[in-house]
């Protein structure tokens, strides 16, 4: 069966599966693009229009080095228009490794025998969060694994737990989840706590393939996993997010399931994933993996590239997974969230255990363990405005009304601003020197560039809030 977002507008299509593997194909196999089409596709999604699985394939069927280079050319410049020069950071916390799942491709796996599992408790999550505050951090993603431990009640409370804790200036003003799948009810749970975004990624979009790696636990469960986020949705959670694993089966078909969820949750819920993320599988303890799909270099940087102009106004979030240099090379096609100073023991913020990994400890292994400060600095360097803004969430900017300001570009009227602002306090509360100087070198620059452009941005306002913060305050936000 053929399935299109027209159908799911009928209210019975929610929360029913969505994924056809013969449909995506179909469009694999019988899409061969000219030049003009792949320029007509670039031309729409520069216009900020959201692609169709048909356009995204003619992107993905362009194999030309000419053109491929186009899209991403297209990429750098949607970027430019619906984000600026932003990049907004944040750290994952690993609350507990407990799970009950069997993913042969996971070090958290309950096969793995080797795994070292922790849970952390109320104190030394309150250390946690204290050591993450002290390195300037204010947007946490707390990660669990999938156990009857972490239910929704521990979810609610770790969440509450974090954001009581204060350690001088510092605070968390944003906690995203990526943790297992939840009925209605256990999601309405979560979202009394103030979450931001609930992540659940599908890994896989093709349903044989899934079969063939999870080989135990609920999240065997394809389809259950795949309705999850309908599921969140239906308890009010608008802010939800997207991922594949890169690296499980064909890049191509992976990218396709993508933008066929992101379809599905709009045609929907009139609102798109707040996030998308396309994490390349990496070496973890016990795992099972051939390399048969792993995906190149030069394939990763087309797909994010492709991503970016399929989905304008969806963040793109590029994870520690990655090395130094990959990180720096696809940022220019689209991604809009990176971490930084990341570490994936448990426990490791505040006692410091990892500077040699450990994959018996972690989930996967990180290729880009610089400090938040490095990254800063050479973001700045690189002419990055980075950001730890939190301000749409704490003013109810999200689902459906993020995109009323998103779409028409209002948003950048306060993303610019308020990424200036949560520098500033970066800056003054926790930069060395030589990054100080830098960073205010990039604001005065950004203000400039602002007081040019045709936005109706109060520059003066702004400059006012600057030294505010400066002479002592914090989170002020537009």
């Amino acid at each position: 069966m053929i399935f299109t977002p027209e159908k799911c507008r009928i209210p019975d299509q929610r929360m029913k599966p969505f994924i056809d593997a013969d449909e995506i194909w179909e469009y694999l196999n019988t899409i061969h693009p000219t030049k003009e089409q792949v320029r007509e596709v670039i031309a729409k999604s520069l216009d900020k229009n959201r692609l169709s699985l048909a356009e995204t394939a003619i992107l993905i069927n362009a194999t030309d080095p000419g053109l491929v280079e186009e899209i991403k050319q297209g990429a750098r410049e949607l970027k430019e228009r619906v984000y600026g020069n932003r990049i907004v950071l944040f750290a994952p916390l690993y609350i507990g490794n407990k799970c009950t799942n069997n993913c042969s491709y996971c070090g958290f796996k309950a096969s793995n025998k080797e795994a070292i599992r922790q849970t952390l408790d109320d104190k030394a999550l309150v250390h946690e969060v204290e050591a993450l505050e002290e390195n300037g951090q204010k947007r946490l993603i707390l990660v669990y694994g999938e156990h009857p431990d972490y239910s929704p009640e521990y979810i609610a409370h770790t969440v509450k737990v974090v954001y009581g804790v204060k350690k001088g200036n510092g605070e968390i003003r944003r906690i995203n989840i990526n943790a297992a799948p939840l009925d209605i009810e256990g999601f309405r749970i979560v979202k009394e706590a103030n979450i931001g975004t609930y992540q659940i990624f599908q890994e896989t979009y093709h349903p044989e393939m899934y079969k063939h790696y999870h080989l135990g636990g609920m999240k065997r469960n394809f389809e259950y996993r795949l309705t999850s986020l309908d599921r969140a949705q239906e308890a009010g959670i608008d802010d939800v997010g997207i991922g594949a694993l890169f690296g499980l089966y064909d890049w191509r078909y992976e990218v396709m399931g993508l933008i066929r969820h992101t379809n599905h949750l709009e045609a929907c819920y009139h609102v798109g994933p707040h996030t998308i993320s396309f994490p390349r599988i990496q070496e973890a303890s016990a795992i099972n993996f051939d390399g048969k799909y792993r995906v190149s270099d030069y394939d990763f940087t087309k797909l994010v590239a492709i991503l970016r102009l399929a989905v304008p106004y969806t963040g793109l979030i590029l994870t520690a997974r990655e090395n130094a240099a990959v990180r720096s090379e696809v940022m220019r096609f689209g991604v809009s969230q990176i971490d930084g100073g990341t570490k994936l023991e448990i426990g490791s913020y505040s006692e410091n255990v990892n500077e040699k990994q450990d994959l018996n400890r972690e989930q996967f292994h990180v290729n880009d363990s610089r400090s938040l400060n490095e990254i800063i600095d050479e973001l700045l360097g690189d002419g990055y405005l980075p950001s730890f803004c939190t301000a749409c969430y704490r003013l109810g900017r999200t689902g459906e009304h993020f995109m009323e300001f998103s779409v028409p570009g209002f948003i950048k009227r306060y993303c610019s601003p308020n990424a200036i602002l949560t520098l500033t306090e970066y800056l003054q509360d926790y930069a060395p020197e030589a990054t100080r100087e830098k960073g205010f070198v990039v604001i005065e620059k950004n203000l400039q560039d602002l007081e040019s452009s045709h936005e109706k941005v109060n520059v003066p306002e702004i400059r006012k809030r600057i030294e505010r913060i400066r002479a002592g305050e914090r989170d002020l936000y537009f």
